[in-house]
């Protein structure tokens, strides 16, 4: 699971904005996304 996330990560940084903020988006939008799959409801 931990390689997904990674992946994941990495994929963000690169297909995000060039941009400081563009790359917080994406990076904050993939950890919402990868919480959402966690059990326990966190």
């Amino acid at each position: 699971m931990r390689a997904v996330a990674k992946i994941m990560l990495a994929c963000a940084l690169l297909a995000g904005c060039n941009t400081i903020a563009g790359v917080g988006e994406d990076i904050t939008g993939t950890a919402q996304w990868f919480q959402q799959g966690l059990p326990g409801g966190y």
